[in-house]
């Protein structure tokens, strides 16, 4: 394997250009220190807010102004951080940004409770005032979780604790990324390699039956001799959840979650409830993988193997060009040159590098354009993730373009729903195009482990966090051996027809999403929302109505945002409609498969 290069040894072709967002480094320093010195005068602010709808507004232009510059600030450090990670400067920066913008947040902690001691009937009244316009949405939002907002001293020390309730996730990050070690394994010609978490996602789909199940083994192996340590951090994540909400006077943790966005509890019930309907045909699908790889028994290490096996499809970062657009020519002709932009700017720093953040991102900066991060290979899975950030690009340039900058960050309950669409368009193009029935299968087979890992799966993640969650509040021990048993009987649930081995029970304590608590139902929210939307896109013709969606960024909550698209959440078609698209894709991966 070649060694990997320094930053500094890389083709700058392909690498970011960082002065749209400041000249240089030393103007960065200049802003991070005006906006040090400027974080003083915050609590000027104070008690200003309740005075007049002139004074509110000033107010709020103040500190949405200062937040603007600090978002600024902070993504040039992670940029530059998430580019070479080994730089000491990259990790100072990256630090002193997170500093401020964690004191910002202490500072300006004063804000919903004071907007909230102003009597409710004035209030409404200065929000009437056309110059308050902008900010009408989140000043509702404030007053519609008036009765979850506590006093100025609490909102304090809740913002004070927020960087010491982070530490159970920042050390699991650091256990499982730098601390932890895997044994080694032999690959396919017996030699001996040490698995790491990378090249793990590689063994799981080895062709070798042996091969993956060692390495499901010793990789989960590693998880099992850390389970008390892992345990601990994960139930002190779930309990400063339970605390929250509890003081929060919210019932439970995931009503507490789900209420940011103000989504109903019934979206997360009627989620898993459509999911569990569709597990027969999770099923059909898992006995098909079984027959097609020649196994007696299915297996948990035997669900990542690619069921089409030989299938060669390169694709060069240049080459990705092409695809994408073409496969994105339903969304018109603006979003093609703005795809274009992307290339011939570089939005996207392109190749692996020593210290680079592994996987892939999309960062949006309001007033400048958006930032994606890849470690392309020439695969055609890295053209499928060159589609997906890409989503993820042209939601942030739409939604800052056509809102100011109070209005213009989506929420995360809607971030998922661009970047699958895209990858939705670009299977459907491949399909279309594509002559080779191997290829097709392959393709399909794709398709079909996006429903998998997504829908099904994340749903899966979903139910566990729900059930630690209730575990916890109603006081049973979050033991190592409690949240095993939980996980089993899921995934025994979930892939029926499967053989649930013990040694996939610990998998739960590998899941960086679940310090991130009520998070992950939203990747499968936003699949089922995305499957909906490009089939109405390739059917009709209209776009409109998604493009104008990518245009509302946080202006209104996402289930209203999501309507506008053709999506409506809080009824249960959305999701059993895409388990209609999963049935129907399986039927025809049966007939390729047959044919070939």
């Amino acid at each position: 394997m070649t060694e990997l290069k320094a930053r500094r040894d890389m083709d700058p072709a392909y690498q970011w250009v960082f002065t749209p967002i400041y000249p240089d480094k030393a103007a960065w320093e200049a802003e991070l220190l005006a906006l040090t010195r400027e974080l003083e005068t915050v609590a000027a602010l104070k008690g200003t807010f309740k005075t007049s709808p002139q004074s509110l507004k000033q107010g709020l232009d103040t500190l949405f102004a200062l937040e603007e510059r600090l978002e600024k600030c902070v993504i040039y450090a992670m940029l530059h951080h998430s580019a070479d990670g080994g730089d000491e400067e990259y990790q100072a920066m990256n630090e002193r940004a997170e500093n401020l913008a964690n004191a910002c947040s202490a500072a300006t902690s004063f804000l919903e409770p004071e907007i909230l001691s102003i009597d409710p009937d004035q209030l409404a009244a200065w929000m009437e005032w056309p110059d308050l316009q902008v900010y009408r949405h989140r000043l509702q939002d404030i007053c519609r979780t008036r009765s979850h907002v506590l006093d100025e001293a609490t909102e304090g020390l809740l913002a004070r604790l927020s960087r010491p309730a982070s530490a159970p996730g920042n050390a699991f990050s650091m256990l499982h990324a730098v601390d932890m070690t895997f044994p080694k394994i032999r690959d396919e010609g017996g030699n001996e390699v040490t698995l790491t978490n990378g090249n793990f996602a590689v063994f799981r789909e080895s062709r070798d039956p042996r091969v993956r199940e060692e390495a499901f083994r010793k990789y989960f192996g590693a998880f099992e001799q850390f389970k008390n340590t892992l345990t601990a951090l994960y139930a002190g994540n779930v309990q400063m959840d339970n605390f929250r909400a509890a003081v929060r006077h919210y019932p439970d943790a995931c009503t507490a979650s789900l209420d940011g966005n103000n989504v109903p509890v019934s979206v997360y019930d009627s989620l898993i409830s459509a999911v569990h309907d569709a597990l027969p045909d999770m099923r059909r699908y898992l006995d098909i993988r079984r027959k097609r790889l020649g196994l007696k028994e299915l297996h948990l290490c035997d669900l990542y193997t690619p069921i089409v096996e030989n299938v060669e499809f390169p694709v060069s970062f240049a080459e990705s060009r092409d695809l994408v657009k073409k496969a994105l020519l339903p969304l018109g002709a603006e979003y093609q040159t703005l795809l274009d932009r992307a290339y011939d700017e570089k939005w996207m720093d392109v190749y692996e590098n020593r210290g680079k953040d592994t996987g892939a991102f999309s960062c949006g900066i309001y007033g400048v354009h958006p930032y994606v991060l890849l470690n392309y290979t020439n695969t055609l899975e890295d053209a499928f993730t060159v589609a997906h950030e890409l989503g993820h690009s042209m939601h942030s340039f739409f939604s800052d373009r056509a809102n100011d900058y109070a209005n213009a960050g989506y929420s995360l309950m809607v971030a998922e729903v661009a970047s699958t669409v895209n990858e939705v368009l670009l299977s459907r193009y491949l399909l279309k195009t594509e002559t080779d029935p191997r290829r097709k299968a392959y393709v399909l087979n794709r398709f079909l482990e996006g429903f998998r890992t997504t829908l099904f799966r994340q749903t899966l993640f979903a139910e566990f966090e729900r059930k630690a969650h209730e575990m916890d509040a109603a006081g049973e021990p979050l033991t190592a051996s409690a949240l095993s048993q939980v996980y089993h009987g899921l995934n025994a649930l979930y892939y029926d027809g499967c053989v649930t081995d013990d040694y996939g029970d610990i998998e739960w304590a590998r899941i960086p999403h679940f310090y991130r608590s009520f998070y992950v139902y939203q990747y499968a929210t936003g699949f089922s929302s995305a499957v909906a939307i490009a089939r109405h896109i390739l059917e009709t013709g209209d776009a409109s109505g998604y493009l104008r969606f990518l245009t509302t960024g946080g202006s209104d909550y996402p289930l209203e945002e999501l309507k506008i698209a053709g999506v409506d959440l809080t009824r249960p078609d959305t999701v059993k409609n895409a388990l209609a698209v999963f049935s129907e894709t399986l039927t025809e991966f049966e007939e390729i498969l047959n044919s070939l």
